[in-house]
Formats: structure tokens, C-alpha cells, sequence
């Protein structure tokens, strides 16, 4: 993801310490260090609050109805790809701003890192502003031969 990280609606960014006071729907804060490099469309840690309820979201790729990946520009399949992992969490009761982690699984990082900024304004359409703890993560082919790109998580529900 690319673009300055501003502190997520409904959640509490905190910089240079740990603060779990947040008070909102959400049961996630973002914590960003001072000391560490401004991030990016990613948070350096996400925190839970005692009583939450964990929610483990299946790696989903572009596929359709139909079982099909639908698109062929990684842009394309991140966008199909996002909606169906905010579709899972929706099933579940959660919103974007409950993802606490998020893995990318890409065939081509470097097509990644060329599309950063795209793949930052669909974040930002469908997602918010609210940045899990994120790694990209090369990968020689994913389960779904077309796919180039998949997306796993981790959300937390108050």
C-alpha cells in the first residue's frame, strides 16, 4: 500500500508507545513506534483487547461465483480479491477496521511494488483507512493456477 498513514476512524493510532484505550466499536489500536519508520498502508503492530473474538480469514483470490478467477491485471484481482476477504468478514459480524493482520501472497512482487499506489486507492475505497499489520510475501504460484495475487487475515470482533 502506499500514501501517508493517518490515524484509523474509529481506532486509535498511538506513536512511541502502547496504549490500549481506545474507545470505540472497534477492539483493535494501531501501534506505529516513533522510532521506527512512518508506515506505509501497513501499521507496525496491532493490539486486541481481553474478550475479543478472533476471526481467521481463508486466503481468497479472485475467483467469482463461479469459481473462476475473474480478472487478469493485478490490480484487478487485488480489487476481487479485497472484496471477498471484506465479504468473509462481513459473514462474520466485522467491518474492515476489525482486521487486525493481513498477508499478500503474490507470483509477481515487483508488479506489486510497480502497482503499490493503485492497490493503495482500492484499499482505501473498499477498506478505509484502517491498516492491519500487513506482509507482502513472494510466492511461485498460488492454489488458483491464474491467480497472482491472494489475501489472508486475521480480524477481531468486539
Amino acid at each position: 500500500m502506499s500514501g501517508s498513514q493517518e490515524p484509523p476512524a474509529g481506532s486509535q493510532e498511538v506513536r512511541g508507545g502502547n496504549s490500549e484505550s481506545a474507545v470505540s466499536r472497534t477492539a483493535v489500536t494501531r501501534v506505529n513506534p516513533a522510532e521506527l519508520s512512518p508506515p506505509r498502508g501497513f501499521s507496525h503492530a496491532v493490539t486486541a483487547r481481553a474478550g475479543t473474538r478472533l476471526v481467521f480469514l481463508a486466503g481468497q483470490t479472485a475467483l467469482n461465483g463461479e469459481g473462476r478467477v475473474a480478472a487478469t491485471s493485478l490490480p484487478d484481482q487485488f480489487r476481487i480479491a479485497l472484496t471477498n476477504l471484506l465479504a468473509a468478514l462481513d459473514a462474520c459480524g466485522g467491518e474492515p477496521c476489525d482486521l487486525a493482520r493481513v498477508t499478500v501472497y503474490t507470483t509477481d512482487v515487483a508488479a506489486y511494488r510497480h502497482h503499490a499506489a493503485h492497490l493503495g486507492r482500492i484499499w482505501h475505497e473498499l477498506a478505509g483507512r484502517d491498516y492491519p499489520a500487513m506482509a507482502v510475501i513472494g510466492a511461485v504460484r498460488l492454489w488458483d493456477e491464474d491467480a497472482a495475487i491472494e489475501l489472508d487475515g486475521i480480524a477481531v470482533l468486539p
